[in-house]
């Protein structure tokens, strides 16, 4: 098999968010359920733009994040979505690029206008979405190149794609180039609204093994297994899917592959600026850790998305937020120290002097390597052999 051009080809709306500060009485004056994501028509946008506070305009979209998360880590990424010959497709098609990521559709005139977002952002960092899908619902099977398709390890989609029928149809060429080509699809399951009206569709594609790594929230995977118990849920979608991560807010995240069962707590945040996009970076996050190395511990690859979603969220916006692979080990270092300080006094015994390194608990120790010893004399830090690019350092 010819080796691909692109690490990550992502598939979805292409949305402009103008993403705008607002209180609590304002989206009750509205009529607006905090938090909550609704589809509105241009004559709804053109209202509430014209009500809402300044706005800042940022390119956005599910899958138009993830994909700047991917560019930000490294990887090579293209983006497949459908904007208008207008401003905001002039702006979108800019921002995408400037980023290093491939925009392979061209804008078109016959569309009507580019997709916005409009996104009030609370207080609480809570983000209510009001979605124009415009020119985005325009994007069609022939806009799928099945060459471009296979020139990519992995094909991403979002499941907001799948409401109008011609991206759906462009969704369904897209999966199956890559399925003829030998290469890995990847979905997001979007939103519990996506789900209660295409569940049927999402689980044929599922029970027709043509998705490989599965993404879903803890809301997302009961709406799609209608198991109200969570592990029940895990276990049902799991079992058809190579790959399936599920992320619990607050209570981090756990993933399924095979028979690899990897949980991870919710990683700290300073300050909670904007949880807009956290979803799409975590998920460009674990596909880039995923893909870059494969030889990592699978909770290693979770617990590494789970820290870039974090870092997100202490930024405005979406696609500018992603952090880089360089700003996440920065400002992640202070919580190695803390993890640090409190295994060594659970591993104390097993290390009071160096040649006891090899009575560690056989999981931390495969693999591991002495690097340091502290000036006690009674405490070694036992590090990752080969390049340790998620820092995992167990201290004992």
């Amino acid at each position: 098999m010819t080796a691909p051009r692109l690490d990550v080809l992502c598939i979805g709306n292409a949305i402009v968010d103008v993403i705008a500060d607002a209180d609590d009485a304002f989206l009750a004056a509205q009529s607006l359920d905090k938090g909550s994501m609704r589809l509105i028509d241009e004559d709804e946008a053109v209202r509430l733009y014209g009500v809402m506070r300044p706005g800042r305009e940022i390119s956005g979209g599910s899958a138009g994040n993830t994909a700047a998360g991917l560019a930000s880590f490294g990887l090579k990424a293209g983006f497949i979505g459908q904007v208008a010959s207008d401003e905001l497709g002039d702006i979108y098609r800019h921002d995408v690029e400037s980023l290093g990521v491939d925009f392979l559709v061209p804008a078109r005139g016959d569309v009507g206008a580019t997709a916005r977002s409009l996104i009030l952002v609370t207080p609480d960092a809570q983000r209510t979405m009001n979605t124009f899908l415009g020119a985005a619902q325009r994007l069609e099977a022939k806009d799928i190149d099945p060459a471009k398709v296979a020139d990519a390890a992995i094909v991403y989609l979002e499941g907001y794609l799948w409401d109008p029928a011609e991206p759906r149809a462009a969704m369904e060429a897209a999966i199956a180039a890559a399925r003829d080509a030998g290469r890995k699809v990847a979905f997001t399951l979007s939103d519990t609204f996506c789900i209660d009206r295409h569940r049927d569709g999402f689980q044929a594609l599922i029970d027709a093994g043509k998705i490989d790594i599965l993404f879903a929230n803890e809301a997302e995977l009961k709406a799609m297994t209608g198991e109200a118990e969570f592990d029940a849920g895990l276990a049902q979608l799991s079992a058809k899917v190579a790959t399936l991560v599920v992320t619990r807010s607050e209570h981090g995240a756990v993933a399924v592959r095979g028979d690899e069962r990897a949980s991870v707590p919710a990683e700290p945040i300073e300050k909670l600026v904007d949880t807009t996009g956290a979803g799409d970076a975590f998920s460009g996050a674990l596909v880039a850790a995923l893909s870059l190395f494969p030889e990592h511990a699978f909770s290693h690859a979770i617990q590494y998305a789970g820290r870039v979603a974090a870092l997100s969220t202490e930024t405005i916006g979406t696609a500018p937020a992603m952090p880089s692979r360089a700003q996440v080990s920065a400002r992640f270092s202070k919580v190695r120290e803390l993890v640090h300080q409190r295994l060594i006094f659970q591993y104390y015994v097993f290390c009071e002097v160096p040649s006891l390194v090899n009575q560690l608990p056989q999981e931390r120790n495969k693999n591991y390597a002495v690097s340091s010893i502290g000036g006690s004399g009674n405490e070694i830090v036992a590090r990752q052999k080969t390049a340790p690019v998620f820092d995992q350092i167990f201290v004992c």
